[in-house]
Formats: C-alpha cells, sequence, structure tokens
C-alpha cells in the first residue's frame, strides 16, 4: 500500500463555511467537528486500501450509474457540494487543470474523473449539471454525480472523506481519492491546489505500471513508458523522454560489452598459465 510523504500532507486541511443545509457526517455517529488536523488525515489515510462497494449514483442527465461502472481503468473521485461559490468551483477548476496534463501525456481514455455533490439535499442531478456549465467543465469523461443519503454515505465512509454542517454551512476536508482498476483506494491528494505530481504520478503508476494484456511485449512498453514519461518542474508539465531510456540501454550495452572483454582476457590469462 502506497502512502504519500509526510510533506505533503502539511498544510492540505482546508475547511469551509458557506450557505447550505444538509446531512452532515455527525449523523453517522462520528463527532467529526472535534476531529484535530491530524485525525481527519489520518481517518482519510485510513481509507486507503478499501474497495468501495457498488454504490448506485446518478448522473447530471438524470441516467443512474454504478461506481462499479467505472472499473477497469484508473479513478479520481472528488466530493463538492453545489451551493458552494469558492473553495469547491476553485477546487475542481484546479482539478481539471492537472487532469488536463494528465491525459496529455498518459492518453484522453486513461482513467475517468467523477465529482460526486455530498449535500443530499440539495445537490440534484440537476444542480450538478449546473454546477458542471458554471465553472466551464468540457471533459467528456468527467462525471458529475449525485446521490441519496444512504449512498453518500457509503461513499464518503469508504473514501474517508470527511464533511459535517456546522453554523457556516459545511466544513469538510478538500480531497481527491484516487482509485485503481479493481476499485481500491490507491492514494488520497488534498488541497484547493497541489503539486502537479501528487496526481500524476500515481495515475502513472496505475496506467503504466500493468500491461494492459497478458504478453510480453505490452509489459515492457509499458515499462518503458513508465520511466520515459517525466515531470519538467520549469514548465509544470508532463513529457515523454525517451533519452531516459536510452541512457540506461546505453548504459547497459556498455556494461555488457565491458563484462565480455573482462571474461575473455581472464581466459586469456588462465590459457597463456597453463
Amino acid at each position: 500500500m502506497l502512502k504519500p510523504d509526510r510533506p505533503l500532507l502539511v498544510g492540505l486541511l482546508f475547511l469551509l463555511g458557506l450557505s447550505g443545509l444538509a446531512r452532515g457526517a455527525a449523523d453517522t455517529g462520528v463527532d467529526f467537528a472535534n476531529y484535530s488536523h491530524d485525525e481527519a488525515l489520518a481517518h482519510s489515510q485510513a481509507a486507503i486500501g478499501n474497495t468501495l462497494h457498488d454504490i448506485e449514483l446518478t448522473r447530471s442527465d438524470g441516467s443512474a450509474v454504478s461506481i462499479s461502472d467505472y472499473r477497469g481503468k484508473p479513478l479520481v473521485i472528488s466530493m463538492i457540494f453545489s451551493s458552494c461559490h469558492h473553495v469547491c468551483p476553485s477546487t475542481t477548476q484546479y482539478l481539471q487543470q492537472v487532469v488536463d496534463k494528465a491525459q496529455s501525456v498518459l492518453g484522453d481514455d486513461s482513467f475517468q474523473v467523477i465529482s460526486v455533490g455530498f449535500d443530499t439535499a440539495n445537490d440534484s442531478p440537476e444542480r450538478m449539471a449546473r454546477f458542471r456549465t458554471s465553472i466551464g467543465i468540457s471533459n467528456q469523461r468527467w462525471d458529475f454525480l449525485a446521490g441519496d443519503e444512504n449512498s453518500i454515505a457509503a461513499l464518503t465512509e469508504q473514501l474517508g472523506f470527511i464533511y459535517y454542517s456546522s453554523a457556516r454551512g459545511f466544513d469538510h476536508l478538500v480531497q481527491a481519492s484516487v482509485i485503481d482498476a479493481e476499485g481500491r483506494v490507491y492514494r488520497q491528494v488534498y488541497g484547493m491546489s497541489f503539486p502537479t505530481p501528487a496526481l500524476v504520478e500515481p495515475l502513472k503508476q496505475l496506467v503504466f505500471g500493468q500491461p494492459t494484456a497478458p504478453s510480453t511485449v505490452d509489459y515492457l512498453s509499458n515499462r518503458i513508458r513508465l520511466f520515459c514519461t517525466v515531470y519538467d518542474p520549469a514548465t509544470d508539465t508532463y513529457h515523454i523522454d525517451i533519452s531516459v531510456f536510452i541512457g540506461t540501454f546505453v548504459g547497459l550495452m556498455v556494461s555488457l560489452l565491458f563484462g565480455r572483454v573482462l571474461i575473455r582476457e581472464w581466459r586469456r590469462s588462465i590459457e597463456a598459465s597453463q
């Protein structure tokens, strides 16, 4: 189970208070309102490894969808509420920027993204559709979903996502959960904005870490793409750098050649001594 480095956790718990009413997470019997920063992060981190159940949700066009329908590819899940006027829109727009960077190098169809409204009293499919339009998300591989109380309670528990109603509206942990192709929570990414590799690296590992078919060619191809897909901090982008593989290959060939010369000279020295 892969855990994020401790520095990525510092300062990443964002609480927001905006208008809106809903059943808070405190109704589950857990007093999240009294959670400390470290306890909230620990609760979220403890969800890594959980397998998401077959939870039923509704797309913004009114069609039904299940969490299990997204299996087969990595999935990014972001929990929001549609009446939020700052944090959720800003978080989602920033997430779109990183998703675009990831898709540009991993492939447009390499993973999927969903934003789920946790305010069950207000986050109807229509409201989620308006939220999507208002912040300019046009990615066709990104669904905005609504759910009933039971579905949202089950999903937030499995994701380790903490939220509760407060005098200000909602307080919640700002996180995006990376789910593997089998539906297991693989990584948690925190904050309104975060370093691009915090999301792209786990996606890269999931996309290129296993071959799409049980063949040596696919496996080797994926391993090459895994190591040759590199991050450029100067431009905050990823690109394929084949020189990484070429350098490794050349180094290996030189080592083999050098080894062969040593073995040949060793054999000559033995023959000369006989």
